[in-house]
């Protein structure tokens, strides 16, 4: 099976019921051997997927349904177990690790029908936004192998940028699936705080961490969210949702009556001039589609990403104090220095934090009693070059319109928005209230109707 076969069949979605999965299996566990200059996989579990794309071909001989992802292969973060394979989180701490029982996510994949191929590179321990990993390498974005593809999830990101993968997931904590989704001209989805299981997920900040997809589409996003959200009694972060929650895509290719918040300040200042082109760019898209564009101004949203940042620095340590204190040549230099920063949050900070999450919370909640959806850039730069990134830094650029949400406990989705002069992919964020999830996709869906910036490849995803 060719390249051009492939992209077809990612493009495509009724095609994918007549191909083998086997044949399709194989073909993407050749393409994961053949683009190992991205780095994007640790653990390619190949005789695994193979015996399970096996069992689909076979249940779709027998009439049987073999499930709503049927055949899908799927890549999974190095932080997500599947029982039997290792699960590194990207650091050296854990290179032995091999659980003996499925996340609870990768329970719902496997169950669904989707055919896992391995387990992706991140940045070390899910702590920063480049995903230039010391123990495991560097993974490269497809579009530029000297960029970074973001991070936490870049390999989940780059993965399905070059079409090694029909879905990924990543875990998003302040960006981590909207980052890389963004850099490497995808689609990736933030869900509602507590509306997926995070069981048997190794966490950074369990009060913010969620476990979010990856896909060129939004509506192959929409069917991978489908299935792994659900509440589980079993997850201590876990929210059952109200009855009002609107997490299945909405249908409709139009958008009239849908308001969408325009937020010039903080999220339109400092920008990439391709960044901003493209999102104003974006905006107008959606306006045809029949929404309305409605300025608003949450600036306050700059103090939202310090509490967000707080809030991460004191969990992150919280989770890693002993073995930072044990042995901190173990881990990578800028994850130690990083969660060194942790010292600097007292109690007091992260109190004051968490009251501050409670009214920003609150906050955005009157917010959308106003607009439906918010607008803004994923990122201000696209990916910028892996010689040129410092992980503190660079983090905090890529995570600064990010945060924000993530401390609301928004649904938020990021979707290709075009390139910039030098052929970088730019990204467009869509933020929706709490548990509205299927309105963001919805318009993202909507958006890409009209628009091609998410079945673009770069080279490599062609060779």
């Amino acid at each position: 099976m060719i390249a051009s076969e492939i992209a077809r069949l990612f493009d495509e979605p009724q095609l994918r019921a007549e191909v083998s999965v086997v044949e399709l299996t194989a073909a993407l566990l050749e393409r994961i051997e053949g683009t190992r200059g991205i780095n994007a996989f640790i653990t390619v579990t190949a005789d695994r997927a193979l015996a399970d794309a096996r069992r689909i071909d076979d249940a779709r001989a027998r009439g049987e349904n073999p499930g709503p992802l049927g055949g899908m292969p799927i890549a999974l973060k190095d932080n997500i177990d599947l029982a039997g394979a290792p699960a590194t989180a990207g650091s050296d701490w854990f290179r032995t690790r091999v659980p003996d029982t499925d996340a609870e996510v990768a329970r719902a994949l496997r169950t669904a029908g989707a055919v896992v191929l391995g387990k992706v590179v991140l940045h070390e321990l899910a702590y920063g936004a480049t995903t230039v990993n010391p123990h495991f390498g560097a993974c490269r974005n497809p579009w530029d192998l000297d960029r970074v593809p973001g991070g936490s999830s870049g390999g989940s990101g780059a993965a399905v940028a070059a079409d090694l993968c029909l879905a990924a997931l990543g875990t998003d904590t302040g960006g981590s699936v909207r980052i890389p989704g963004a850099l490497n001209g995808v689609t990736g989805l933030r869900p509602s705080y507590g509306s997926v299981s995070n069981r048997g997920v190794l966490p950074i900040s369990p009060s913010l961490d969620t476990v979010g997809p990856l896909a060129r589409s939004a509506a192959d996003v929409a069917r991978v969210a489908a299935v792994i959200r659900g509440y589980d009694v079993h997850d201590p972060y876990a929210i059952d949702p109200p009855a009002t929650a609107a997490m299945a895509p909405e249908q409709g290719a139009r958008l009239d009556g849908v308001r969408i918040g325009i937020a010039e300040r903080f999220f339109f200042e400092g920008l990439d001039p391709g960044v901003e082109r493209n999102t104003r760019a974006a905006a107008a898209v959606l306006a045809d589609l029949g929404a309305e564009l409605r300025e608003i101004d949450v600036a306050d949203a700059e103090q939202a990403m310090e509490d967000c940042n707080t809030l991460i620095r004191a969990e992150a340590l919280a989770l890693h104090r002993e073995r930072l204190e044990q042995d901190p040549s173990r881990f990578g230099d800028d994850v130690r220095r990083r969660l060194e920063l942790g010292h600097l949050a007292s109690g007091a900070d992260v109190a004051a934090s968490l009251d501050s999450m409670r009214r920003w919370h609150a906050r955005m909640l009157d917010v959308f009693d106003e607009v439906d959806l918010i607008l803004t850039p994923t990122t201000p730069d696209p990916a910028p070059r892996i010689d040129e990134v410092e992980t503190i830094s660079t983090t905090a650029r890529l995570t600064r319109f990010c945060y924000p949400w993530s401390l609301a406990w928004l649904p938020a989705v990021s979707i290709p928005s075009g390139f910039d002069e030098r052929g970088l992919p730019t990204g467009a964020q869509l933020a929706a209230a709490p548990w509205r999830d299927g309105l963001a996709l919805r318009a993202a869906a909507a958006f890409q109707t009209v628009t091609a910036f998410h079945r673009e490849r770069p080279p490599i995803a062609a060779a």
